[in-house]
């Protein structure tokens, strides 16, 4: 964990997590509206929400059932900022775009049950 210091609420670095499967919506989308005639877009993507890193690990210990979660607390990074949190205005209004799967919850259930399945990843079988 990069940072304890921050001026957040918890001290800990902000930012809008996504689940892959809204990017992957997002991108087709995108690939549609262009293959439909429109021009290239950029475009925010998530969910428009930001969670700290505390955030993130007391969920990710709701949602493993493991109480303990190794963490090691490294000095900020040069240059973070304390908070990233995506305007999703223009995903919206350009590609009829939102996140659906914006709980951290669901995020990290679905990525606990993906490595409960894989757990030597993508070699692994």
């Amino acid at each position: 964990m990069y940072g304890t210091d921050y001026l957040t609420a918890d001290g800990t670095a902000v930012r809008d997590y996504v689940h892959v499967a809204d990017i992957a919506d997002a991108h087709l989308r995108a690939l549609d509206a262009k293959l439909d005639g429109g021009s290239a877009v950029a475009v925010n993507l998530g969910t428009g929400r930001g969670r700290s890193v505390l955030e993130v690990v007391d969920a990710a210990r709701r949602v493993t059932g493991r109480a303990v979660i190794p963490m090691v607390e490294r000095p900020r990074r040069p240059g973070d900022p304390p908070e990233l949190v995506a305007a999703v205005g223009r995903a919206e209004t350009v590609l009829g775009w939102r996140a659906s799967h914006s709980s951290l919850e669901e995020i990290l259930s679905s990525a606990w049950r993906w490595h409960q399945a894989h757990p030597q990843g993508y070699r692994g079988g």
